[in-house]
């Protein structure tokens, strides 16, 4: 068998198309300093979105390339580090050692199996229970692994429904739609999340509870709409089908229950941080330290943690900073008079704009891209937190997000997944930004 080629045709595009807009900076932006921050920026986004190298590898570039071409104290290597050594860093961790402690005691697909169990046959009960308990996955683990998890627990069902039947096709949006919703909910839901958090982090700091007292309300809200979007689309009526058998054997034993009561105990020491002052990520470092330290989790679950989204994340907000500290969001943002627009115009653009771009590409470059420029153009501490809900409203597409891409290698049609996104890319951009500002 042949060997892969050490650079395929989209690396050579990808690197042809960054080295251009690199050179292009490097020319037209006057301030050396400016200049040589957007060439570096240019070629780690083109990187991201093209998709041609594994998603971390961006990050390395940016260790690399900062100390490298940028000269003065604060662009080495020791303060690269220290910007993306963010403590939202070590809350991600701390979820995503709950996501692996609950794989492998098979707590998340008890809960799935009991969503299908309580639906009792019954359509339209098991759509609402399916989108219920996919957010619910997704507001604390991968929504990848979250609506993998769904897909493989009812594929029993799925697969012996018609490609063509409406209800499987309601199931199959369902499951892409509450994922893909489940991340607004909890800072720890999605990248963007990260990313906002760590933007306020010497401003105002963001608790889990600060967070959820809107994300959570305007995940349901959009989580209902989505269903009745659904039962409405679809024509779906009462009526039963053959129970589910998703063979998963309810959780029991010490270890399993354990491991339930170290996770409530995190999201209970999270939602009362305004009580005790205990910071997030110290509580998400102790939980981690009681799995693994425990013998709950073995030296080898290590290796199961989502390491490649932490240095992804990481590598989100050191280009964020590099951007900042060389004053390239600034200059960006001065080249229109914002302060002529409205507050209310200028949120909803902002909102807007984050959700488009997601549903075409990487929704942690977007929030790289537009959260720093957005709190320059709109410096209230609201903003960014907006502007990464805005990122989990794009998911017209197939390509939008990972669980659009899994529910669409199951059959669907591309208006499937189109008029629903659609539909959450502008009433959740209305709802974010009018109602945003006012909550928060």
């Amino acid at each position: 068998m042949d060997a892969k080629p050490l650079i395929n045709a989209r690396l050579l595009i990808c690197l042809a198309v960054g080295g251009v807009l690199s050179g292009l900076s490097l020319l037209l932006i006057p301030d050396p300093i400016q200049a040589r921050a957007v060439a570096i920026a240019a070629f780690c986004l083109v990187l991201w979105l093209g998709e041609a190298v594994p998603a971390f590898v961006p990050s390395f570039l940016l260790l690399a390339a900062v100390p490298l071409f940028m000269s003065g104290p604060t662009y080495r290597l020791s303060s690269v580090m220290g910007w993306m050594a963010d403590p939202v860093l070590v809350l991600f961790l701390g979820g995503f050692t709950l996501g692996v402690a609950a794989q492998r005691y098979g707590i998340d697909a008890t809960i799935t199996s009991l969503a299908v169990r309580w639906s009792g046959g019954h359509r339209l009960r098991l759509l609402a229970l399916v989108m219920i308990a996919t957010a619910c996955l997704s507001m604390w683990m991968s929504n990848t692994a979250a609506a993998a998890m769904m897909l493989a627990a009812l594929r029993p069902m799925i697969g012996g429904l018609d490609r063509g039947d409406a209800f499987r096709a309601a199931m199959l949006v369902g499951i892409a739609v509450s994922a893909n919703l489940g991340g607004m909910a909890t800072p720890i839901g999605s990248p963007p999340n990260a990313i906002a958090v760590a933007s306020l982090r010497d401003v105002q700091p963001i608790s889990l509870i600060k967070w959820m007292s809107f994300g959570l309300p305007c995940m349901a809200i959009l989580l209902v709409v989505g269903y009745f979007l659904l039962v409405l689309r679809y024509r779906l009526r009462v009526g039963e089908m053959t129970p589910v058998n998703t063979g998963v054997v309810p959780i029991r034993g010490g270890r399993s229950w354990a491991v339930v009561a170290v996770f409530s105990g995190m999201v209970l020491g999270w939602l009362s941080e305004p009580l005790h002052g205990i910071p997030v990520p110290v509580i998400a470092a102790i939980g981690a330290t009681v799995l693994f330290g425990s013998g709950l989790l073995a030296p080898g679950d290590l290796g199961r943690i989502d390491w490649s989204t932490l240095i992804l994340i990481a590598g989100g907000l050191g280009l964020g900073q590099l951007l900042q500290h060389s004053g390239s969001i600034h200059a960006a943002a001065s080249t229109v008079d914002w302060h002529a627009w409205p507050s209310a115009v200028r949120v909803g653009l902002l909102v807007g704009v984050a959700a488009v771009m997601s549903g075409v590409m990487s929704n942690t470059a977007t929030a790289t891209m537009i959260i720093p420029l957005a709190y320059a153009i709109d410096p209230s501490p609201a903003t960014p937190i907006l502007v990464a809900l805005g990122c989990s409203l794009g998911m017209p597409f197939a390509i939008s997000t990972p669980p659009n891409a899994l529910v669409s290698g199951e059959g669907l049609k591309v208006s499937d997944l189109l008029l629903p996104g659609v539909v959450f890319m502008v009433l959740g951009t209305l709802l974010v930004a009018v109602a945003g500002p006012l909550v928060l």
